[in-house]
């Protein structure tokens, strides 16, 4: 019987971890290739460095703004910090891209 019960316990750990992951806004900006082109300060890789992206719209309408840099991380953009194009991600579901975008408006 402890043996079912450690086995269970131990599945269920399993398969609650990636949903945990899924939430953790570092996580998701390290694992979904964001750290590729854009770095955590204001510096520019390819794309604009995140505390940049934050200053640069600190001013603007928070719920807005998120609902618009979510939009872009999802579907990608281009003209915005230059010519270089972000392509749309696949990999991000739409919760996720708000959980970044919030993530780097607040950080």
């Amino acid at each position: 019987m402890m043996k079912i019960l450690m086995s269970t316990l131990s599945l269920a750990a399993l398969l609650a971890a990636p949903v945990v992951m899924a939430d953790d806004p570092e996580q998701l900006f390290a694992t979904k290739a964001c750290a590729a082109c854009h770095a955590l300060d204001d510096s520019q890789r390819v794309g604009p460095g995140m505390a940049a992206v934050q200053a640069r719209y600190a001013d603007e309408d928070q719920e807005a703004i998120v609902a618009t840099l979510a939009g872009r991380i999802k579907n990608g953009n281009v003209g915005n910090w230059g010519q270089i194009p972000m392509p749309a991600n696949a990999a991000i579901t739409e919760e996720q891209a708000k959980i970044l975008a919030e993530w780097v408006m607040t950080r």
